[in-house]
């Protein structure tokens, strides 16, 4: 059945509750009641004593993270970041632009593991690495002009509040 989507299982409260089962347990409950009291199924209980007797009160410990283990190690992403920071051009790009297919590609040479760009990005932000687009402006643009127009035209060109108000 497991969680709903975006909630994550808290470990520890989990545990604690495993453990508060193995006590009531010790103490010579039935498992029903023992299922009652720490607000389980019976068949939780049922398997948590099992464990006790296979492996002592060490084999409810918690169990660790969920999921499937990454595949990077954190010594490879320090490595991968690190070739980040060098800049797109240092690896032979024309552009210092780095867009999640140049990431793939730079983590397959460096550590020979392969991610599709969609993840890519999702490590990045785990990196702390934001999206940032290059500003596009104009080769004909004229910052004096620009000035000048900010500074004399739109002000002509602006809403007068107050003479709305004033009505």
């Amino acid at each position: 059945m497991g969680n709903p989507i975006g909630v994550r299982r808290d470990f520890e409260a989990l545990e604690d509750r495993r453990m508060k089962a193995a006590r009531l347990i010790h103490q010579g409950l039935s498992q029903s009641e023992v299922a009652r009291r720490v607000n389980v199924h019976r068949q939780s209980v049922s398997r948590w004593a099992k464990e006790i007797e296979a492996s002592g009160i060490t084999g409810l410990k918690k169990a660790g993270r969920a999921g499937r283990k990454p595949l990077l190690s954190d010594t490879d992403l320090r490595k991968v970041e690190s070739k980040l920071k060098q800049g797109a051009q240092a690896r032979g790009y024309t552009t210092e632009l780095w867009t999640t297919s140049r990431v793939a590609d730079l983590i397959e040479q460096e550590c020979g593991i392969r991610y599709h760009p969609a993840h890519v990005w999702r490590l990045l932000q785990g990196l702390g690495w934001s999206c940032q687009r290059p500003g596009k402006r104009a080769l004909e643009r004229d910052e004096q002009k620009i000035e000048r127009w900010k500074k004399q035209r739109w002000p002509k060109l602006k809403k007068n509040l107050r003479g709305k108000s004033a009505r």
